[in-house]
């Protein structure tokens, strides 16, 4: 990657729909090396996808957290990818210390965070787990910021 790619990306993350043309007016190259260099980030899985990025509070699911998990008999990635499936969960880690994985997951209210919890708790592996409601937003980003001292 170059400066021109990490350009590009830049910004395709303030807007992903703005056209190739108006990124190349942008960034003062032709339209042609443009659509080469998205198709090639795209193809070498830089680019992985487009996605809208949605507002949970304005859809109800105003209520984050941060769940812990801790697992026996070594079935962490079959836990992992069961809970992945889950509407609510928006990033599953394994993380190091005293517990196995990370949990981010949004959801309606409390009750709805107390049903996620006891369905997890009642997998099997699952030893047990520990939540965190989280209280403000500081930042909650999913682009990646591209800055002149990452080139």
């Amino acid at each position: 990657m170059d400066k021109l790619d990490y350009n590009i990306i830049q910004s395709l993350n303030v807007n992903a729909r703005k056209s190739f043309r108006n990124i190349a007016r942008e960034l003062n190259v032709s339209l042609s090396t443009i659509a080469n260099r998205i198709k090639k980030l795209e193809n070498d899985g830089i680019i992985e996808r487009y996605i809208p990025v949605v507002s949970r509070e304005k859809i109800g699911y105003d209520l984050t957290a941060a769940i812990n998990i801790k697992l026996t008999h070594g079935k962490l990635i079959e836990v992992q990818e069961k809970i992945s499936k889950d509407f609510h969960v928006s990033a599953v880690y394994d993380i190091t210390g005293d517990w196995d994985s990370l949990i981010i997951a949004h959801f309606k209210d409390r009750r709805d965070l107390n049903s996620f919890i006891k369905k997890v708790l009642s997998m099997d592996f699952v030893e047990r787990s520990n939540t965190q409601m989280v209280l403000n937003i500081v930042k909650d980003e999913k682009r990646v910021e591209i800055t002149q001292n990452s080139i």
